[in-house]
């Protein structure tokens, strides 16, 4: 599963240097995870992480976000594993969802926040990529899906990390 990981991240970084020269160096990755970190956030969230997340975080914990950073996929940055922590926190904290109506797919549970879902990306804008690891009975452990923090829909991308990474690097930019 490690190989897996490193070879995504270098499709990841390919497709970007086709469009821009300096793509990999405008990605502000930071140093691989290890596995203090990961049980720093599985303590802190009170969740398993899917061994495609830690295998990814492995390679690259996240980004160094700063103007100008390129996004690893469609418009969003890795989230560093203290930044995941905080925006969790956060999340947590000031998430109202009074004007929201869910329209969720049946695989994940019926809500509009989850404390068990991970963000680990974000837009900029307060929206966030998260795996969800507590699932409905037809989910999967590690589908990944979009919080929008103004608007109720909430679907699977992916069935896990990996795929949804997979999807992106075939769309057209």
């Amino acid at each position: 599963m490690m190989y897996q990981a490193e070879s995504l991240w270098q499709r990841i970084i390919e497709k970007g240097i086709s469009q821009e020269a300096d793509f990999e160096k405008k990605l502000n990755l930071q140093v691989g995870a290890r596995d203090e970190d990961f049980q720093i956030l599985e303590s802190t969230l009170g969740i398993k992480l899917p061994e495609e997340m830690k295998n990814f975080y492995r390679v690259h914990n996240g980004q160094d976000w700063k103007v100008g950073v390129s996004s690893f996929v469609r418009n969003l940055t890795l989230s560093p594993i203290a930044q995941i922590i905080d925006n969790w926190k956060f999340i947590q904290g000031e998430f109202d969802p009074d004007d929201l109506e869910l329209d969720a797919d049946n695989e994940i549970r019926p809500c509009l926040w989850n404390p068990k879902w991970v963000p680990i990306a974000e837009n900029g804008g307060g929206d966030y990529l998260c795996l969800d690891t507590d699932p409905s009975e037809a989910g999967v452990v590690g589908q990944v899906l979009y919080f929008w923090h103004d608007w109720g829909n909430r679907s699977v991308e992916g069935n896990n990390l990996y795929e949804f990474i997979e999807i992106c690097l075939e769309e057209e930019d």
